[in-house]
């Protein structure tokens, strides 16, 4: 017979995990409640990230900002954070001047923040270089919905030949997927599939 012991800490953890699920927003109200009884950097990103979980957006981007207002560095998850932020709300504007602030971070290389980057700047026209920082999520065994969007632009932009070696990648690296991946990504190995026929 196995047993499993739990600490109390861990029953709390659980018990916190629970109310979080059935009810988000409470814990947004306790980390605001925190916020204003000590409004650190640190409390109030910590806001924002729970604005964000819960998808409201707009809110998350009030307290990003007032943390970095108020904190010296450039802190690169805070300016991640608004990049993806923005990104929902599809103001690319902004996107873009919070990517540029941690481009040279080592973790934006090959990272989402930067794909998203790449495409805020195709949606402001600047095409040429959305197709410089977006060829970077191309990573085998990895970022599937990422690649399918990245062949569509490549196919809007006419390079096809281009796509299909993307798409080919895709399609072999799929039959060498686990059961569990390949449910995961299905949706983006079925879109693969159809887009190499349509090529």
């Amino acid at each position: 017979m196995i047993t499993q012991v739990f600490s109390k800490r861990d029953v709390d953890n659980i018990q916190k995990e629970i109310t979080t699920i059935v009810n988000p927003t409470k814990k947004v109200r306790d980390l605001e409640k925190k916020s204003e009884f000590s409004d650190t950097f640190q409390n109030r990103v910590n806001l924002a990230d729970a604005y964000f979980e819960i998808r409201d957006y707009a809110s998350a981007i009030i307290n990003y900002n007032k943390a970095i207002d108020e904190h010296t560095d450039d802190d690169a998850h805070v300016h991640k954070m608004l990049v993806e932020s923005y990104h929902e709300l599809e103001d690319f504007e902004k996107l873009i001047q919070h990517a540029e602030k941690i481009k040279n971070n080592n973790e934006f290389q090959k990272s989402t923040t930067q794909f998203l980057y790449g495409l805020a700047l195709d949606k402001v026209g600047r095409s040429g270089e959305a197709e410089a920082e977006m060829c970077h999520i191309n990573q085998r065994y990895s970022n599937y919905n990422e690649r399918v969007i990245l062949v569509k632009f490549l196919i809007h932009r006419g390079k096809k030949d281009e796509a299909k070696e993307v798409l080919n990648d895709i399609i072999t690296e799929s039959e060498h997927m686990n059961k569990s991946n390949k449910k995961l990504y299905k949706l983006a190995i079925v879109e693969a599939n159809k887009l190499i026929k349509e090529l």
